[in-house]
């Protein structure tokens, strides 16, 4: 058996257990750090260029630099699906790489020096991504890149099943466990809060969200840490900041 096979033996092998579609995608991410030179891992899913939710992660880290793609509109996660192909960044202190500026001065604060985005695609189309991170520059390689494609090709088997036990769920008229959980990904707190600043301030949902992003960059937050906070009434809507923040954006 080659080492490419015992890799991917190895790989399709944590997706084996309980806990469902979600657990099975923490667990391939958990085998991505395992088994790749890599110190993180998550699963994007994204529509319409946004991305939509977290499918798994490897670590708090991991979980929070796919939020940072979320807060700034950019990133690998978002490119990599965009161009369906692989997005691959050694050193993100290269001066000459400045196609994410907020995002990467956020992730460099983070501890993180080079991240790598690999497409996940159902039916050859993209639907997300997988993201691997190191703390270290450096070329992925082309072993950890053909690990890290095999692994992207798996995570499509958990969000197969997560939509496949929606469809008989809801076929069978019994609870719908698994629309719960594909509707537990989305940001659902951003989406309160942007409603609630389309209210206070009198603007349209684009704009809204807009102003939550350009006041998560101005405060050093993610955008579900701030929506939490409008949700929670921790700030106020009536504060003269929020009319100010559509005009700054979320960019530098």
């Amino acid at each position: 058996m080659s080492a490419q096979e015992r890799l991917r033996d190895a790989l399709g092998a944590s997706l084996a257990g309980s806990g469902g579609p979600l657990a099975a995608a923490t667990r391939l991410c958990q085998a991505c750090v395992e088994l790749l030179p890599v110190d993180g891992a998550s699963i994007s899913l994204t529509l319409d260029g946004t991305n939509r939710g977290t499918f798994g992660s490897s670590s708090p880290l991991s979980r929070h630099l796919d939020e940072l793609q979320f807060t700034f509109g950019e990133g690998p996660c978002l490119d990599a699906a965009h161009s369906n192909a692989p997005v691959l960044v050694g050193d993100l202190h290269d001066p000459a790489d400045s196609r994410w500026p907020a995002f990467t001065d956020a992730v460099l604060d983070s501890g993180v020096s080079s991240v790598f985005a690999l497409p996940v695609r159902l039916s050859a189309q993209p639907v997300g991504a997988l993201d691997l991170f190191r703390t270290a520059a450096g070329p992925l390689g082309e072993d950890a890149l053909d690990g890290g494609l095999l692994a992207a090709e798996l995570a499509a088997a958990p969000l197969l099943d997560l939509l496949a036990g929606h469809t008989d769920w809801e076929a069978a008229g019994q609870p719908d466990d698994g629309w719960l959980q594909l509707a537990s990904l989305e940001r659902l707190e951003v989406y309160q809060a942007t409603g609630m600043i389309m209210a206070a301030l009198d603007v349209d949902a684009t704009e809204a969200l807009v102003r939550l992003r350009a006041h998560a960059f101005a405060v050093d937050l993610t955008a579900g840490q701030v929506a939490w906070q409008i949700v929670e009434r921790v700030v106020s809507l009536d504060s003269g900041d929020w009319q100010d923040r559509g005009e700054s954006g979320a960019s530098r």
